[in-house]
C-alpha cells in the first residue's frame, strides 16, 4: 500500500482491511511499491511489522525495518494507487512470480491487463459515447457529434486532469497541446452524462458478487464526484440496470481473479472498472450497518 501520511482511518479501505485481518489474526506487514525488489529468483520488500488502531493520531505501532521475501507470506493485498505507470507496471511482474505460492489479491497479471478506463470498453453495451485517442482530429470529430464533453487521461486516477467541455467552451486546442507536450499518454473523451449531478455510484463487488453501493456526489460547481475533491457520500441502492451490468460483468471477473473490485456508474452509463484499491467499503458499511471488510476476508480464506 502507499504511505501512513495518505490514510484516514474514517475512511481508507486499505486501513480497514488490516484491522479486520488483524482481528482475525493476522501479522501484518506493510511496505511500500518502491520497496519491492528481485534478487537471485527471490521477491523481497522491506518494511515493517504493524499492528493498527482506529485512532488517527496514532494508527499504527511499527517494527523496526526489516527485508523479507513475499514468497514466503500468506496473502499479499496489491493496493498500490494509481496512477498506472511504469513502477506500477513492475509492482505486478514481481509478485506474478510468487502466485505460485502465495495469493495475492488481485491477481497481479490480470490488475496488469486491466487498467480501469481498458477493462471498461470490454463492455461497451453499457458504456457512454467514448474516444479513446492521441490524435487531435480524431478528437474534434467527436467533439463536434459530442459537443458536451468529459476528457481525462487514460491512466489518471481520483479525478485528477478531468475536464468538462462545455458546448460553447474554447479551449479544446489549449488543452490538448498542453496535455500533450507533457504526456505520452492516450486521452478518454466521451459524451458527457448529466446524471452525473444526481451522483456517480461506486458499487463493490466480491468475488463478481455486488456487496453494496455508494452515490457520490459532486460539489456545487464541480463536474467530478470523486470524495477528496469535495463529493457528498449518500446511502445508495442497486438499480435493476446496475445488476444487469453487475451480472454481465461477473464471469469475467471470476475467470481473472479479480476478487476485490469497485464499478462506477453514471445513471445508466458505466464508466470504471476499479480492480487495484477500490474504495468506498468502510462508508457502504456505515450506511447498510454491514462489515465489507468482513466479507472481502470471507472470499480470500476460501478461495485460497
Amino acid at each position: 500500500m502507499d504511505d501512513w501520511s495518505s490514510v484516514n482511518v474514517d475512511a481508507d479501505s486499505t486501513f480497514a482491511l488490516m484491522l479486520e485481518a488483524q482481528n482475525r489474526g493476522y501479522e501484518l506487514f506493510h511496505y511500500l511499491p518502491s520497496a519491492l525488489s528481485y534478487e537471485q529468483g527471490t521477491v523481497l520488500a522491506r518494511g515493517t511489522t504493524a499492528k493498527v488502531q482506529h485512532d488517527q493520531n496514532n494508527m499504527a505501532n511499527l517494527g523496526a525495518p526489516e527485508l523479507r521475501d513475499v514468497g514466503g507470506f500468506d496473502i499479499i493485498l496489491m493496493r498500490q494507487d494509481p496512477p498506472f505507470d511504469m513502477q506500477y507496471i513492475a509492482t505486478t511482474h514481481l509478485l506474478e512470480q510468487v502466485t505460485d505460492r502465495v495469493r495475492v489479491i488481485n491477481n497481479p497479471a490480470q490488475v496488469r491487463n486491466s487498467p480501469e478506463k481498458l477493462l471498461v470498453t470490454e463492455f461497451k453495451e453499457f458504456m457512454p459515447p467514448t474516444l479513446i485517442s492521441r490524435d487531435p482530429v480524431s478528437i474534434r470529430a467527436f467533439r463536434n457529434e459530442h459537443p458536451d464533453t468529459i476528457i481525462k487521461p487514460l491512466f489518471g486516477n481520483g479525478g485528477a486532469g478531468v475536464f468538462h467541455l462545455k458546448p460553447d467552451d474554447e479551449n479544446l486546442s489549449s488543452l490538448l497541446e498542453s496535455f500533450f507536450a507533457n504526456s505520452r499518454e492516450h486521452l478518454m473523451v466521451q459524451a458527457y452524462a448529466p446524471e452525473i449531478r444526481d451522483g456517480d455510484k461506486r458499487i463493490i463487488l466480491i468475488d463478481g458478487e455486488p456487496a453494496g453501493a455508494l452515490n457520490r456526489r459532486p460539489a456545487q460547481g464541480e463536474a467530478r464526484a470523486n470524495l477528496h475533491v469535495g463529493g457528498a457520500a449518500e446511502k445508495s441502492a442497486l438499480t435493476d440496470r446496475d445488476r444487469q451490468v453487475c451480472e454481465a460483468l461477473r464471469p469475467v471477473l471470476k475467470e481473472r481473479g479479480l476478487l476485490f473490485t469497485g464499478i462506477d456508474m453514471i445513471g445508466p452509463y458505466l464508466t470504471e472498472i476499479n480492480v487495484t484499491s477500490p474504495t468506498g467499503i468502510q462508508e457502504i458499511s456505515r450506511f447498510d450497518g454491514i462489515n465489507l471488510p468482513g466479507q472481502i476476508w470471507d472470499a480470500i480464506e476460501t478461495s485460497t
